[in-house]
Parts: C-alpha cells; structure tokens; sequence
C-alpha cells in the first residue's frame, strides 16, 4: 500500500471513531423513593432519567431536620448505589440492580448511577 492509502485509510477512520455516538451521561427511566414530607404526610420522590457519573442528594430528605427516604425503586436501566448520608458520604447502603428495590428499611438521602 502507498502512502496515499494509508493516509486515506487513518482518515476514513478517524471520520468513523468522530461519528460513533458518545456514551449517555443519563440512566434511562425513573428512580423512585418514598419520604415523609415536613407535614408528616406520606410522599414520593422520583428522578427522571438521573444523570451518570455523580451523586445526586434527594431534594426532600437533603438535610438531618426530616427522616430519610426509604422504599426506593430503581426503575432505570442502571446500577445505583444508594447512601444514608446526603452527597453520597457515609457508609454505602445498598446497591440496587435496574429494575429492583428495596424495603421501607433501606433508607436513604443520595444516590450514585453509574
């Protein structure tokens, strides 16, 4: 082969890796929880399509003032690692497989999808 082929064949290459679709920076589907509400009602959380790669603290349950979350569903199409302590600090909980979930006894206040 010449140099010209070479050269064509790195190109056409190179085009082809630039083309592929990056990886998504999103678990597909919905994650799901239940927490008391400051009222002492009943509530549920969820998060639709949950970014990848970093912690995210439930809105709800974010500070020591409210119980925490439990009974989560893992709904998406990833892994979650559920933690006790806002902004995934703490012992890790549990990891929950997509599709599963756990029981009221699971509590929670941050989650990790990746």
């Amino acid at each position: 082969m010449s140099l010209r082929h070479h050269a064509a064949a790195a190109l056409s290459a190179f085009a082809l890796i630039v083309a592929l679709p990056h990886s998504a920076s999103a678990a597909t589907g919905q994650f799901r929880y239940s927490y008391e509400t400051e009222e002492g009602y009943e509530a549920v959380g969820f998060l639709n399509s949950p970014r990848s790669g970093q912690c995210i603290t439930l809105p709800a349950v974010d500070s020591d003032d409210v119980p925490p979350a439990h009974t989560p569903r893992n709904l998406t199409d990833a892994p979650v690692t559920v933690f006790l302590d806002a902004d995934c600090e703490g012992e890790v909980s549990f990891t929950l497989r997509p599709g599963g979930g756990a029981s009221e006894r699971l509590k929670l206040r941050s989650v990790f999808f990746g």
